[in-house]
């Protein structure tokens, strides 16, 4: 006959088990999260920056012995971002991309911050899309990028890195120009 303890145990683990299972959150709810907080961060950045300075480098700066010759502009981070964020969510998706991308700098014929911005949201709509195909199923699903074959998923994570990188250039970029970043000012 089982000990007490024996039956104890095995129904506190039928529960948290139980527990654990009905509390699972889809593949994709798990990747939005992330997402969304980048994209808040991102969209927020851009938003500071006066229009005056959308072209800043920080090579204008002409800090001795810096490294910043031919770096992007804010605006040019922007566009690189936002066309890596078409090129690699419409990837997940098996969607064609837009005629005027020629390049990972976008499309040349966009060029103020209104513009910039609306091709950035644009970037983050895709990618909400790419996102919500992604299932256990199919995560690991190899699909051509690039001139390589990489799961799904690496795709979505690639994104969600690049976008984290630019983020943090993009909050540099605010601080040379005296600019508190909004996510600094929301915490404060």
């Amino acid at each position: 006959m089982p000990s007490l303890r024996k039956i104890m145990f095995f129904s506190v683990f039928n529960l948290i088990t139980a527990a654990t299972c009905f509390g699972q959150q889809s593949l994709s709810s798990a990747i939005e999260r992330q997402f969304n907080k980048i994209e808040n961060d991102i969209l927020t950045t851009a938003e500071a920056m006066p229009e005056s300075r959308f072209n800043f480098t920080p090579e204008s700066l002409n800090i001795e012995n810096s490294t910043f010759k031919g770096v992007r502009t804010f605006a040019g981070q922007i566009m690189h971002l936002a066309t890596d964020n078409i090129l690699i969510w419409s990837a997940i998706t098996g969607d064609s991309v837009r005629a005027d991308i020629e390049d990972v700098n976008g499309p040349k014929s966009i060029k103020t911050k209104k513009d910039i911005i609306e091709y950035l949201k644009s970037s983050f709509t895709i990618g909400r899309k790419a996102i919500s195909t992604l299932t256990n199923q199919n995560a690991m699903d190899m699909i051509d990028f690039r001139w390589r074959k990489l799961p799904r998923l690496d795709l979505a994570f690639y994104a969600l890195t690049h976008a984290n990188e630019h983020y943090g250039q993009m909050t540099i970029y605010l601080r040379m120009c005296g600019i508190v970043p909004p996510a600094t000012l929301s915490n404060q």
